[in-house]
């Protein structure tokens, strides 16, 4: 099961995941510091640096791909309404990408 670290200037929150899947739902289950505007990977507001456990995602569908190509963005960056965890063991630090 992954574990998930999400760094913010308001606090840190920690939260394991059995199942692995959308990083959306854990945000919203756990109301993660990660925000969100169109939840469909179109606008880029909900992009996440991964610090730690990159390969513990899915690969970006192609609309993530197409967003995150659109910001130039390097690869350790994902879309939290994308992105999918795989049902791995590890720990996969995020925070909220800066500009």
């Amino acid at each position: 099961m992954p574990t998930v670290r999400f760094l913010s200037a308001e606090g840190d929150l920690e939260v394991d995941v059995p199942e692995g899947g959308p990083l959306v739902d854990v945000c919203d289950e756990h109301e993660a510091p990660v925000p969100f505007s169109c939840r469909g990977a179109s606008c880029g507001t909900c992009r996440i640096d991964v610090l730690e456990g990159l390969d513990a995602f899915e690969p970006p569908s192609p609309d993530e791909a197409d967003v995150l190509r659109i910001f130039a963005d390097p690869p350790t960056r994902r879309l939290a309404c994308s992105a999918r965890l795989r049902p791995v063991t590890g720990v996969v630090v995020v925070r909220p990408a800066e500009e």
